[in-house]
């Protein structure tokens, strides 16, 4: 058994405040609020997201694992390094190709579709 000792900076040890916790707050910079949540469409479909979750944090947890296919062999992608590092999770996000996923906060009404290979089919017609 592991055990993981947490240092805390106000009173002693135990563990560290957070949402839902004495000492935590609900709304803490560059985390999801659990309050109130709203919808943005994927491919047709609703899905519920919580402020500030990324794009694809909200696809995940709705069990979606891919949203864009390779240009070569159209094969799935999703979210790999989640940091914005690689280019896997590349989304068509109000009609602009080639949003990050991991890296764009989920807004209410927006409209997320697969990004079928480069996301500019409409260049090549």
């Amino acid at each position: 058994m592991i055990r993981i000792r947490v240092r805390t900076t106000a009173g002693s040890g135990g563990s560290v405040p957070g949402p839902g916790r004495p000492g935590g707050s609900a709304g803490s910079a560059g985390s999801a609020d659990s309050g109130a949540g709203f919808e943005f469409s994927f491919d047709g479909l609703p899905v519920r997201a919580l402020p500030g979750q990324s794009i694809a944090a909200a696809l995940w947890a709705a069990g979606v694992l891919s949203w864009r296919t390779t240009r070569l062999n159209g094969r799935p992608r999703g979210a790999f390094c989640g940091i914005g590092s690689c280019y896997d999770c590349l989304a068509t996000v109000n009609g602009a190709p080639n949003n990050r996923a991991c890296l764009v906060p989920a807004r209410p009404g927006d409209t997320v579709t697969t990004q079928e290979g480069n996301g500019r089919a409409w260049l090549q017609e």
